[in-house]
């Protein structure tokens, strides 16, 4: 037996205005499963999850910034050395905590969002996950102003592209490897 889902679609234009205006509504959209869909008190987002990605505006309401992600990693230096020799990001901070574990955060060069909090694994649990975190599936979106150049800078530091780049109607993107086997997608924005 299928399983059925509720899917909401925007029926107008996305905009910023908030519900109960002359904002576009959602509707249901697809055969009904009891408690999945919108939550009418919720509030509303202003574009679709992939251009929440990629910069469109958030409600009001929404909270300020997501702080850091965690990634697993063998070591803090390789991982280190990974991020800002092959990727160009910043070394944010790397804080000794006692018993050989560290605070490391890197972040993309000149970026004020989210870091990426490298965490060494230390249990046979976490050591499973390392290169696992996305499941399968593309983990991270490392977003870009300049695709050719940071293109060619990853190659040139060995980062593996598992597919050359292609153009979409929402960017330039090529799928990459990190040095565990995390799937990213380097994208520059149409």
């Amino acid at each position: 037996m299928a399983a059925a889902y509720r899917v909401w679609v925007a029926s107008g234009p996305l905009s910023d205005e908030p519900a109960g205006t002359d904002s576009p509504e959602l509707e249901p959209s697809g055969p009904e499963r009891p408690g999945v869909g919108r939550d009418q008190d919720a509030p509303r987002l202003s574009a679709s999850p992939a251009q929440a990605i990629l910069g469109a505006p958030f409600p009001e309401n929404a909270m300020p910034s997501l702080g850091a992600v965690t990634f697993l990693v063998r070591d803090y230096d390789e991982a280190i050395a990974f991020f800002v020799d092959a990727l160009g990001f910043d070394l944010i901070e790397d804080s000794p905590q006692g018993d050989g574990k560290r605070w490391v955060t890197v972040a993309p060069r000149g970026s004020r969002g989210t870091h990426l909090l490298l965490a060494r694994a230390v249990n046979d649990e976490q050591k499973a996950h390392i290169g696992k975190q996305g499941g399968g599936r593309v983990f991270l979106f490392l977003q870009t102003d300049d695709f050719a150049g940071d293109h060619a800078r990853m190659l040139a530091h060995g980062v593996r592209f598992r597919e050359e780049p292609r153009h979409e109607p929402y960017g330039t993107v090529a799928v990459f490897e990190d040095i565990y086997g995390n799937g990213w997608d380097l994208i520059q924005p149409a």
